[in-house]
Parts: structure tokens; sequence; C-alpha cells
């Protein structure tokens, strides 16, 4: 069961890294799926009086990210926040990713998949350079989608030590 959940978030995080890189608009649909499917996958790890926990504290954060990088953005840059700086998309990904591990944990990978993400967007850059902007829902699902394939052949629960 775990496997065919597994399986199934890879693909749906893949169609976002498709959609996102191609036509820079992911199906709506598809962040609230990702944060139910990873809820239930936790689910087989963690109780779900610690995942609760986890979620709002994991919430908690994300809403003050987003609410800095708002501020500063719009008051210190003066740039529209949605659209010029951030996509929707890219924010919906942060909510839904935020359901998905144990706060560490998620804090770590949500971290290093920004630096994957610019990382990424620099080589490709440097390949087509008419590459303007970061389709970040996108490099994101391609870093957590390997993270969850990682996971199909290594260590099954070590995303969910607490």
């Amino acid at each position: 069961m775990i496997v065919i959940l597994k399986l199934f978030i890879i693909s749906i995080f893949a169609l976002v890294l498709y959609q996102d890189t191609k036509d820079r608009m992911v199906y709506w649909f598809l962040y609230p799926l990702i944060g139910l499917l990873g809820l239930l996958i936790q689910s087989f790890y963690i109780p779900w009086n610690a995942i609760l926990i986890y979620v709002f504290i994991n919430l908690i954060l994300i809403l003050v990210l987003i609410l800095i990088s708002y501020l500063y953005l719009t008051v210190i840059l003066k740039r529209k926040y949605i659209n010029e700086s951030i996509g929707l998309g890219d924010l919906l990904l942060f909510i839904s990713l935020s359901l998905v591990f144990p706060t560490i944990t998620f804090w770590v990978l949500f971290v290093i998949s920004l630096l994957f993400s610019l990382v990424l967007y620099f080589f490709i850059k440097n390949i087509k350079k008419e590459i303007k902007t970061i389709p970040l829902a996108g490099y994101m699902s391609l870093f957590f989608g390997i993270i969850y394939l990682v996971t199909l052949f290594a260590n099954k629960n070590i995303l969910y030590i607490n």
C-alpha cells in the first residue's frame, strides 16, 4: 500500500514538474493531492496526534516565511508579490509540502530543495539562455519526487524518525 501511495505521489510531482516547466501553469488540485498523499504516507510511520502537531508547526513557519517575504518584496523592494516575485503555485506547493513530513525533516528538505532549485536553474540557464524565471514548484517537485523514489529502495522510515 505504501509503495502504491509513493508511486502515486511521485507521479504527481512529475506532473507538476512537467506542467511548471512547460507552461508555467499547474493544475491547482495537484497541490492538495500532494498534501493528502503525504499525510497518508506519513500516517504509516507516525501517530496522528504527532502528525497534527507537526503540520501545525510547519504551517505556522511557512506562513511566517510567506509573510516575511511578502513584506520584504512589497515594502522594501517595491515589487508586486504574486506572479512577479513568486507564483501562486509555488506558495500552494509550500503549503501542501508542510503537510508531508515531520517538522525537522520538512525544514531540512525544504531548504535543500530551494538550493537544489537554484542550482538547477543556473545549470539550465547556461544551456538555455532565454530562461528568465525559475519554475520553482516544478524544480522542488523534482527534488521531492527523487526523495520519495529513494525511499522506495532505502530505509523506508528514515524521513519519519522523530
